[in-house]
């Protein structure tokens, strides 16, 4: 089989612009590409973006950085410029990551993602990750060496290397002075660089500035339901992702629990939409548990039960706690069958993933990936690896992101037979050199 590169084109590189063009020289073309270019290139030179991608992640070693594609622009003058766009699916020298899943950490802990930076892609973080699992964290923050946000992110950046996007979350995104938002975000562009922020945006549902407070003191509930919402507030983050992204930063809209939530999260533009999994199935669990226990018995206390679980998790406010037991059955019921929980699509908890697959596939955002997250407990990422091979979704494996503590992913690098074969070489091998 034929190979081709630039190289092949046999063009001189721009003057001025060779230390840049030898970075590249070595990028395949195909037979396609190579005869309609092998006529029509005088000349190879690069693009003003591409001089800044190397200003900032310059590699010493030559080639290109990690987390960028390189892209061709034909000139009508003969001059070919080669392009790095930002694309986190490549490794070094725009070579494609092994896999077309893409693989993120939930963490703020530089000593926990250093060990996994060369197989992610993205990392996510949020204020509850950044200073309760990590600056406050005795345990993980070794002789309270970081102290302050902008010090933990900017030393994950360095870990990280440039291959690899960062989602941050404002500290308060009920704030109404876009401005001061703005200057945070600003101040997150400055450590991660233009390439590499993400802003993390979430959903509000019921909670607005006025009413923020109830969660912070008190028995920390919210006065009113999650479906008592007024428009304004309702769409408060879809409005605060728009403006961001009209000021270049692209968003990660997070806090998507339900699939009803992705079509109007998608006209906000977002570069990541999620899919959360573990409370949403543990929910569906208890829900069902309680329901099913009062089918076979009749027996109210298990209504009674269920409607308390709906108070505790926020699905009712404290001033319904007495509502109609046959309208807390009711919406038990309607849950269930709204999660597809008692058939394959949904008793596996990812028929909130499925139908989000099938809304980006039809989509027009050539660039928005889909964020699996929050997992938990045995099945949660093995039942993700089994759906990515249904043959429906085998054509989507390039806009999804897994994303997971680092010891959770972890977990399933291995098998209880890696301990007995290990046991089995090292006992043959005796320690020989």
């Amino acid at each position: 089989m034929l190979k081709f590169g630039l190289f092949s084109l046999s063009a001189p590189a721009i003057r001025g612009e060779e230390a840049h063009v030898s970075r590249v020289m070595d990028t395949e073309l195909n037979q396609d590409e190579y005869l309609a270019l092998r006529d029509s290139v005088k000349f190879i030179g690069v693009t003003e973006g591409f001089k800044d991608v190397q200003s900032c992640f310059g590699t010493s070693e030559g080639g290109t950085p990690a987390g960028f594609r390189r892209d061709f622009i034909m000139e009508s003058d003969g001059v070919l410029r080669v392009d790095l766009k930002r694309d986190i699916s490549r490794d070094k020298n725009g070579i494609p990551r092994p896999t077309k899943l893409l693989f993120s950490a939930d963490s703020a802990d530089p000593y926990e993602v250093a060990p996994i930076s060369p197989l992610i892609a993205n990392l996510t973080c949020n204020p509850g990750i950044i200073y309760d699992l990590f600056i406050n964290n005795p345990k993980a923050n070794v002789g309270n060496k970081f102290k302050t946000r902008d010090e933990v992110i900017a030393e994950i950046a360095r870990v990280l290397g440039p291959g690899c996007d960062v989602s941050v979350e404002f500290n308060n995104p009920f704030e109404d002075d876009f401005a001061k938002l703005l200057d945070e975000a600003e101040k997150f562009r400055e450590i991660l660089t233009k390439y590499r922020i993400v802003i993390k945006v979430p959903h509000t549902g019921a909670v607005t500035p006025e009413n923020v407070e109830q969660l912070l003191s008190g028995d920390k509930k919210l006065g009113v339901g999650y479906e008592d919402i007024k428009t304004h507030e309702a769409l408060r983050g879809h409005r605060l992702a728009l403006k961001l992204h009209e000021h270049g930063f692209r968003i990660n809209f997070t806090l998507m629990f339900e699939p009803y939530q992705t079509q109007l999260a998608l006209q906000a533009r977002p570069y990541f939409i999620n899919t959360f999994l573990r409370h949403r199935l543990l929910h569906s669990t208890k829900i069902k548990e309680y329901i099913d226990a009062y089918d076979a018995t009749k027996n109210r206390a298990h209504l009674e039960a269920l409607r308390a679980y709906f108070v505790s998790n926020d699905y009712y406010p404290p001033s319904k706690a007495e509502t109609d037991l046959t309208e807390a059955l009711r919406l038990g019921r309607d849950l269930l069958k709204y999660r597809h929980f008692n058939c394959d699509e949904g008793r596996d908890g990812l028929d909130g993933m499925r139908h989000n697959l099938r809304v980006l596939r039809n989509c027009n955002l050539p660039d928005t990936r889909l964020i699996v997250c929050s997992m938990d407990g045995p099945y949660n990422y093995p039942d993700i690896d089994k759906l990515l091979c249904e043959p429906e979704f085998q054509d989507m494996h390039h806009k999804v992101v897994v994303t997971a503590p680092p010891d959770y992913l972890a977990r399933f690098t291995s098998t209880n037979q890696v301990t007995s074969y290990q046991r089995r070489f090292m006992s043959a091998a005796k320690g020989q050199s």
